[in-house]
């Protein structure tokens, strides 16, 4: 007779759902009503198994709100994988700023991984890759940044091992920007370009014969279009 009692108690705690309807703003996502009043909202995945008339108790609306949030947090961070590739602390701290828990971060970041969305070593190497080739910098800053981005150390090593050396790097940035300066004026050009290049984190020692190699060649491709221009003038 106990028994019948507590399974009756039991009984009574579940509420039906009597209502399951679009959210205004957010068609992917389910106002749910229970007993004839809005009770939470769920994402269509998770509300997928729902139907008007079913019962649900206090355990499994537990379950699905906590199932939510995590479907919530995951949507959230491949909305922010959208724009770039990110490391696994840029990802975190997002959902951190978010306001989601740590419990439904770690299960977001352990999904994305294993869908291989999120790889810190990839990422690493892709970032060190399009730097070399559209935004050359040393490789002291390229560590420098992928350390801020949660990269650890050996996959930072690993991915510097097929970067071009400082000299090659440097000279390429100094190309580029020695297009905006005169190259007419030595002393201009040097304090510039040097300048440049130290905020791009390169040494001294690399920087001095970088720009003296650079300003030599600006004058010696100058000189050549003159004396052609005079060859044919003649």
């Amino acid at each position: 007779m106990k028994c019948v009692f507590g399974c009756f108690g039991l009984k009574n705690m579940e509420k039906q759902i009597t209502g399951i309807r679009p959210q205004k703003h957010n068609s992917d996502r389910l106002n749910i009503e229970l007993d004839g009043e809005f009770a939470f909202g769920l994402s269509r995945i998770v509300a997928a198994w729902l139907k008007v008339g079913d019962t649900l108790s206090e355990e499994r609306i537990a379950s699905l709100t906590k199932s939510d949030a995590s479907e919530e947090a995951y949507q959230k961070a491949l909305r922010f994988l959208d724009y770039r590739p990110r490391t696994e602390k840029e990802i975190r701290q997002k959902l951190i700023q978010k306001g989601f828990d740590v419990e439904d971060i770690d299960l977001v970041l352990q999904k994305l991984q294993n869908a291989n969305l999120v790889q810190d070593q990839q990422f690493a190497i892709m970032w060190i890759e399009n730097r070399n080739e559209f935004h050359p910098r040393s490789q002291r800053l390229m560590r420098l940044e992928l350390r801020n981005k949660g990269v650890s150390n050996q996959m930072i090593e690993t991915a510097l091992a097929e970067s071009l050396e400082d000299e090659e790097l440097a000279t390429r940035a100094a190309i580029k920007y020695a297009r905006k300066l005169d190259p007419q004026d030595w002393i201009t050009f040097r304090k510039r370009l040097s300048a440049y290049l130290a905020r791009r984190g390169f040494s001294y020692g690399t920087i001095a014969p970088v720009v003296r190699k650079v300003f030599d060649s600006i004058q010696h491709d100058q000189s050549t279009i003159l004396d052609n221009e005079d060859d044919e003038n003649g």
